[in-house]
């Protein structure tokens, strides 16, 4: 039954896919216009945009921008008529769900701390606009009006290998959720597929539908899902399946097979570069797939991704222009952001807004490099599209994320050997840990050991609601003494976690420390590892994260440990700490 459940329910978790969307800020008028400077008499406008058009957008605003400081009209080419003013454009990214949530805050709540009030907001898809309007309890944006202005259809990403092994062992080539589950709930894993030595486990993983496109349309797939399983047969998701709890529990059994979480699209695409190790496959806009093929990525990939369009249906993001009608925005702004609609319309624009990965919105415009197959890619896109439900559902399915998400459980391990007095890194140690401590889902369970000679659980697991003013006693209160027991400290902790086998919790070890193991107890790197890899297997293997800290630190053992896991050493310097945490927090 368990199984069962697993089965139908991965179908869908695969089965959605959406893109990225970005940071808030107060306004977009600090950031790209170019170097171009401003005329004495344009109409300013600004636009918050979502991250992945940052390819393109900073340069579309500045050759916009240089037009009308030269003159002339950036669509026609022609002369500024007389008394016809300049318009001058500055903008900036931002995360959809946060810009969106600051735009609803500027209207109903202007003194909270995330608030925004661009003229034009341009998330990854239009759910957020028609979201701002559901709870701001206004028309913040007028649907009709919105235009679209590059498309990217959500895929499956898959490693190249993978789908061959499952076309080769199915026979036939059109996949789906359908295959995907197959695989998920093999008794074998990928080795009933053909890859020998493969695990038994496949790993997948989705972002935070309250920030990343890419995760509110694959939590909407999920509902429809569940929904289809507990006998919905219409087209478009209602709050009736949304409430349903057989429908809720369903999905809270898909979200059950997640191996990762991040918070936004933008980290998945630098994370999954690392290859199988890291994630089988994983739902991700069509343009950050061929960002991936094009070499685009910081690592090289070993091998390419391939587009996988659900057989099921998917959805298109279509990175739409949003007019904000408020208090902030004059009817000569709103005039002004149209021209720049246009203007972002025009064949010249939308061919480099495809250079970089997105179809062109404009119909005159024909698909072009790099929409070919040798990118990973079909030209021709999904043949399926799925229903957008209501504003109410979709906002009924993002409430519903704290219930139905997996939960984790993981275990501080910082080290307070004497070493960890130099360089103040258990001082930077101790910043790091209450920074992640943070942004813990209350639910999640959190513990605390620590080591030097010895290895001592100070705070035992327990949910982070209840142990947080513990927890953070406890690391305040840390002095740095002694040896460094760090394999036997590793193993100790590892060991402990895999004994309590849950398969609905993520297991993790987050290690804080310099790397040096200095003990004489016997114990040895390769027995730590060997640790960690027995439960590799699993359905959720113990995972161990290494910070490291100080100039000294044992890169090498560090890195040995976070292969076992299939993780990288984060360096844990006190500038890089916003980075080291978003990473680390991707694993939860």
């Amino acid at each position: 039954m368990k199984t069962q459940r697993r089965l139908w329910g991965l179908t869908i978790l695969l089965a959605v896919v959406l893109a990225a969307c970005s940071t808030s800020s107060d306004s977009a008028s600090s950031s790209s216009a170019g170097r171009v400077s401003r005329p004495d008499n344009a109409i300013d406008i600004s636009i918050i945009y979502a991250p992945e058009s940052d390819l393109y957008m900073p340069q579309v605003i500045e050759d916009f921008n240089r037009a009308y400081a030269n003159g002339n009209n950036p669509i026609t080419g022609a002369e500024l008529a007389d008394g016809e003013r300049p318009i001058f454009v500055t903008g900036e990214p931002g995360s959809s769900g946060t810009v969106a949530q600051g735009i609803v805050n500027a209207v109903i709540a202007p003194n909270n701390q995330n608030v925004a009030r661009p003229t034009i907001f341009q998330p990854s898809v239009s759910h957020w606009l028609a979201l701002a309007n559901f709870q701001s309890g206004r028309q913040l944006f007028d649907m009709s009006d919105v235009q679209a202005t590059a498309l990217a259809p959500v895929v499956m990403a898959i490693w190249e290998s993978r789908l061959e092994a499952i076309q080769n062992t199915v026979g036939y080539e059109e996949i789906g959720w359908e295959e995907l589950l197959g695989v998920l709930n093999s008794p074998n894993g990928w080795q009933d597929f053909g890859i020998p030595n493969g695990r038994r486990t496949v790993y997948y993983g989705h972002t935070d539908p309250f920030i990343s496109s890419t995760a509110l349309s694959t939590l909407i797939a999920e509902f429809y899902a569940s929904a289809r399983q507990n006998g919905f047969t219409g087209r478009r998701l209602t709050l009736n399946e949304v409430n349903d709890p057989a429908v809720q529990n369903g999905v809270r059994n898909i979200e059950n097979l997640i191996r990762h979480y991040s918070r936004r699209t933008t980290e998945f695409k630098e994370y999954i570069v690392q290859g199988t190790g890291y994630l089988d496959f994983v739902a991700l806009e069509e343009n950050d797939l061929l960002f991936i093929n094009m070499g685009r990525t910081e690592i090289q990939p070993p091998e390419k991704l391939v587009a996988l369009y659900p057989k099921e249906g998917t959805f298109w993001h279509e990175h739409p222009f949003g007019i904000v009608n408020a208090d902030w925005t004059t009817q000569e702004q709103r005039d002004a952001a149209r021209i720049f609609t246009e203007y972002v319309l025009t064949p010249d624009v939308q061919r480099l807004i495809m250079s970089q990965g997105f179809r062109p919105a404009n119909p005159d415009v024909p698909l072009d490099f790099p929409f070919v197959e040798q990118n990973g890619i079909d030209p021709a896109g999904p043949s399926t599209i799925l229903d957008v439900p209501a504003p109410e559902t979709i906002a009924a399915i993002q409430q519903s994320w704290s219930f139905v998400k997996k939960q984790a459980d993981i275990m501080l391990l910082i080290d307070v050997s004497g070493s960890m007095s130099n360089e103040n890194k258990l001082a930077q140690a101790q910043q790091a840990a209450n920074a992640f401590l943070d942004g813990m889902e209350p639910n999640n369970r959190v513990g605390l050991t620590i080591f030097a000679d010895n290895v001592s659980t100070r705070v035992p697991l327990n949910s982070f609601e209840t142990n947080e003013p513990i927890l953070r006693e406890h690391i305040n209160l840390l002095n740095a003494n002694g040896g460094t027991a760090l394999y036997s400290a590793i193993r100790e902790v590892v060991v402990q976690l895999d004994k309590d086998i849950q398969d609905d919790r993520i297991r993790a070890v987050v290690l804080l420390s310099d790397g040096e193991n200095t003990a004489e107890d016997g114990v040895t790197l390769n027995d730590a590892v060997q640790a960690i890899a027995a439960s590799s297997d699993e359905l959720n293997p113990v995972i161990v994260i290494p910070v490291a800290y100080g100039s000294n630190a044992d890169i090498n053992a560090l890195s040995s440990i976070a292969r076992a896991s299939a993780t990288t050493v984060q360096a844990g310097d006190p500038e890089n700490i916003l980075n080291v945490l978003e990473i680390i927090s991707s694993y939860f």
